[in-house]
């Protein structure tokens, strides 16, 4: 392992992008805590993140998730700040954000926040490793915030196939653990064998936490000296026990986990195979890069691709390769492939042709070529990286710090230089059938299975797979021509900069015609060689049935799976396209180096002009979509709610119940006589960003233009001015609580959800500002009380909600304590002792708060797809405030307190006159009683049940709408 303490530099000279203008420094302090100083003069925010060396692999024996907890616990108080939740209530209301992870070996905690608190922000962090406090009232809370975590997991197949995979490890391999906890393990079997969990946790906590085990990275908007300073100040106060590295040796997998097919049922609809390898960590050979070259030859999707020959087959719908769950001591090497029906009926096959593929690559013998192309590739990635936020770049350099030499933390393994065929060969020789571990899932092996993981409830069988019954396999597969990529025309050679002659610093409308409009917007701000392409096709036919919004979905999904061969390669290069369907159509996007982005372009547009319909393909996307509606019912019950609060808001919208209902009666003959129909009337809106030049921009659209409108027999013609598409909102009554109920779809999740919505106003700068600043205001202290201190459940949120213009706030709650009735009412009484707090609140506070949120308002993009992802929202929804931010910070900055306690009064008060409630409340099995009673109870005047969704949003006004070809909207 690289052993960070042994750098004796004073320091190494570390790789950055070129263009990367921040300064870095590595220091170590007398605690032997080591130290990355990033100084950035330009940034919005400061960041820090602090990595601990252990994590769940270090969990005592039967106290399962203890690591996790503690890392939850540290969040709750310190000695210095002992009010619970100050230090996240601090960051909350000074812009900024705060989280933490437990994995294997490592816990990371970080945050970020607005640079003139940053001191403040980091003396509250450093008590967590200092002297935190954890009461005994606290710890018994939090082990319920543990368990609702885990709660949300059980029926999450993500998480039950990844247990799955750990139980069938060897026993004695900490690989093998549980590593969330839950009430169980934390609470009740502590208990049994007189065990204080509090105790415990200290006790971890003391043995494990110590400043040579840790790796902090600052980003701070002050110089390098300066942060030096105050690092020092702040942290060396941690203590040092000089705790040894740990480490975790052995292989988590013998002979007698290896050589198996583990047949599991899933909770949702569909087949996957898994493919298990273990392998010698890549991190051993991070400048070979052995597992990044095998990766992008098994995971490629091009022509002659084992991808490419098993979806001819269609037996697959997507494919994945890659190396995952590694430390230093081991590795696993993944192939992870989505089935079709008729896919689950040829696994044999397809396991040989996979070690066909593998075979064809021993056989070829590692390649040169490839290998530079892909270093080339990354080396562009790399020197040409967007700039992302502080809070993700310290996360991802201080988990770096772990690994590798200083002067590669911030390239990590992301640039193979070194072309070595017998490291690349050794690594291809583990990918062997006599190593495997294949897990296959579908609903088809429902009571065919006979063992149960014991902390998710999979229930799965195991079977011996020997190496001759994969030679038979193959000999018996069919023979399809499989061969290695051809070389990359998308790779971009030009990465020059455009200069345009003016500085355009918002979107500007640079043509517009009776069938398109092109906002433009060059980059003056980011000085990547990368464009941003948006094109909205606005199709009335669409969107008009369950029906068509079906076959438009199908449409789009075949678009892509015909371009996928091709436009593959444009992908790896950098180079990224998306068709995805909107209410009113579709949308082309393209974005990443603006080289080959034309040549990308065309063959989109080409594709979509002569659109031709494959039976056989029409019957993959019909039957991976039937499978997406039917998993809907195993959706979080908070998403479920989230769902009805949409459908009873927006005017235009199917249920997906319908268009369920309605996919078994289609056929491909209906999407070749529904695309004409489709494609026969259209308005294109267009947005161009980044590195291109006006006329470029315009020749694209024009070129777009002559396809679709200006052949001798044109696919589309222009929209009549009475077909323009519009976005529009049901109008609540004021005075009104509106609430639906509806019982979860999922009878075995034990999760109620409540979303309590309350619709304040159409878009309006002054209101915007207010409502901004109440969520602000309101969003810690709703999650101190209602999860910290009630402990109602892991998710609980307060939010904005922006439906087309159309402003609120919500609460989003799931819980298996109380039904969404309770909560409901928990809500209420959270409003009303906030009113109390509003009334309180100091000058100070009140000034303070207004002026986070004006940092945060005013905070720049952090690179081209962020920007143009903001004003692309202006576009489709109509609103066209390009200066939004700008206009909403001189909003707040002219608010009085009285404004804000006005506002509340006026709209979100319990019993306030104007307030417009809607609560959307699913029930779950523990609360099924409750549905019926909460129903049938005489309810208050004020209070409305919604029985039937769409008679009720055909009673109701709707706002106007935004969208509607009228060009600017004026506010």
């Amino acid at each position: 392992m690289v052993a960070m303490g042994a750098i004796t530099e004073e320091e190494a000279e570390i790789i950055k992008p070129r263009k990367d203008e921040r300064e870095y420094r590595r220091i170590v302090l007398q605690n032997n805590l080591e130290v990355l100083l990033i100084s950035d003069t330009e940034t919005d925010k400061c960041a820090a993140s602090m990595e601990v060396r252990v994590g769940s692999f270090s969990d005592p024996e039967g106290l399962e998730g203890l690591a996790h907890f503690l890392e939850h616990m540290l969040f709750y108080a310190s000695e210095k700040y002992p009010e619970e939740d100050s230090y996240s209530k601090y960051i909350s209301e000074h812009g900024g954000s705060t989280n933490a992870f437990t994995s294997s070996e490592h816990t990371n905690y970080y945050f970020d926040v607005n640079p003139d608190c940053f001191e403040e922000a980091l003396d509250r962090f450093s008590q967590f490793f200092i002297k935190p406090l954890m009461s005994a009232d606290a710890t018994t809370r939090e082990i319920k915030a543990v368990d609702s975590e885990n709660q949300k997991n059980l029926l999450s197949d993500v998480w039950r196939m990844n247990q799955l995979q750990k139980h069938l490890s060897v026993k004695d391999h900490p690989y093998h653990k549980f590593s969330t906890g839950n009430w169980d393990t934390l609470e009740v079997r502590p208990k049994e064998r007189g065990l204080d969990t509090r105790q415990e946790l200290l006790q971890f906590y003391n043995k494990n936490y110590s400043a040579n085990r840790m790796h902090l990275v600052i980003y701070a908007k002050d110089d390098l000296d300066k942060s030096e300073s105050l690092v020092k100040n702040k942290f060396e106060k941690i203590r040092n026990t000089d705790l040894g590295c740990v480490n975790f040796t052995g292989q988590p997998c013998d002979s007698e986990n290896l050589q198996i097919i583990v047949k599991a049922v899933p909770i949702k609809q569909g087949h996957k195979l898994r493919f298990v390898w273990p392998l010698t960590p890549g991190i051993r050979h991070y400048k070979e890069g052995p597992s990044r070259y095998l990766g992008h030859l098994i995971g490629h999707e091009g022509e002659g691709s084992l991808f490419y020959v098993l979806k001819k087959l269609g037996w697959v719908t997507s494919l994945s390769a890659g190396e995952s769950d590694w430390t230093y001591d081991f590795s696993f090497f993944k192939v992870v492939i989505d089935l079709t029906d008729a896919g689950h009926k040829h696994f044999e096959d397809i396991v040989a042709l996979l070690f066909e593929y593998i075979h064809l690559l021993q056989q070829s013998e590692p390649c040169k070529w490839i290998f530079d192309e892909l270093a080339a590739i990354c080396e562009t990635a790399f020197h040409y990286q967007d700039k992302i936020r502080p809070i993700d770049y310290v996360v991802n350099v201080a988990f770096n710090m772990q690994f590798y030499p200083s002067k590669d933390w911030l390239v990590g393994s992301s640039l193979p230089s070194k072309f070595n065929p017998d490291i690349i060969q050794s690594a291809l020789k583990e990918l062997s059938p006599y190593n495997v571990r294949i897990f296959w899932e579908s609903t088809k092996f429902e009571g065919f299975t006979d063992s149960i993981e014991p902390w998710y409830g999979t229930a799965y069988t195991v079977e011996r797979l020997t190496g001759s019954t994969v030679e038979l396999w193959i000999n018996r597969a069919p023979k399809e021509i499989l061969h290695l990529p051809c070389p990359n025309i998308f790779i971009p050679t030009d990465l020059s900069l455009k200069t345009v002659s003016e500085q355009i610093k918002l979107p500007v409308l640079l043509r517009e015609t009776t069938h398109s409009r092109l906002w433009y917007k060059p980059d003056t701000a980011f000085a990547t060689p990368k464009a941003y392409l948006k094109i909205d096709f606005n199709c009335p036919f669409s969107g008009s049935s369950p029906e068509s919004e079906v076959l438009t979905e199908i449409f789009t999904r075949l678009l892509m799976d015909f371009l996928n061969e091709y436009a593959y390669d444009a992908q790896v290069a950098g180079l990224y396209y998306g068709v995805n369907n909107t209410e009113h159509g579709f949308q082309v996007t393209v974005v990443g180096y603006n080289h080959k982005l034309k040549i990308l372009l065309d063959t989109v547009i080409q594709r979509i002009a002569n659109f031709e319909v494959k039976p056989e393909r029409f019957a993959v996307m019909k039957e991976l979509i039937t499978k997406e509606f039917q998993n809907m019912k195993f959706q979080q019950p908070y998403q479920q709610a989230m769902y009805y609060c949409l459908l009873i808001l927006q005017e235009q919208s199917w249920p997906w119940t319908d268009e369920l209902e309605v996919l078994p009666l289609l056929k491909a003959d209906n999407l070749v006589k529904f695309y004409p129909l489709m494609m026969s009337r259209t308005f294109l809106e267009c947005y161009a960003a980044g590195n291109l030049e006006p006329h470029e921009a315009e020749t694209m659209i024009q070129h777009i233009e002559d396809v679709f409108f200006k052949a001798p027999n044109p696919i589309s013609q222009a929209l009549f001015r009475s077909q323009y598409m519009t976005n529009r909102i049901i109008k609540l009554e004021r005075g009104l609580n509106y609430f639906y109920s509806a019982e979860g779809l999922n009878p075995s999740d034990e999760n109620s959800a409540l979303v309590h919505y309350i619709q304040v106003h159409q878009d309006d700068f002054k209101l915007n500002a207010q409502l901004q600043l109440f969520a602000l205001t309101a969003k810690q202290p709703a999650f101190h009380q209602l999860r910290s201190v009630e402990q109602l459940g892991y998710i609980t949120v307060l939010m904005q909600r922006n439906d087309s213009g159309v402003r609120g706030l919500q609460f989003i709650i799931q819980s298996t304590v109380k039904g969404p009735g309770q909560i409901d009412l928990r809500v209420e009484l959270f409003l009303k002792m906030f009113e109390t707090k509003l009334h309180e609140m100091s000058v100070d506070e009140f000034k303070s708060n207004v002026n986070a949120l004006v940092e945060m308002k005013l905070e720049k993009h952090k690179n081209l797809q962020e920007e143009s992802g903001f004003y692309w929202r202006e576009i489709f929804d109509g609103t066209f405030k390009f200066d939004r931010r700008e206009c909403e910070a001189a909003a707040l900055k002219q608010l009085t307190q009285k404004d804000l306690i006005d506002f509340f009064n006026e709209y979100i008060k319990v019993g306030a006159p104007q307030k417009k409630g809607l609560s959307i409340r699913v029930y779950g099995s523990p609360h099924s009683s409750e549905y019926k009673a909460d129903n049938s109870q005489s309810t208050e005047s004020n209070v409305v049940q919604i029985e039937d969704i769409f008679s009720f949003r055909r009673s109701r006004p709707l706002y106007g709408s935004f969208k509607g070809g009228l060009g600017h909207v004026k506010l």
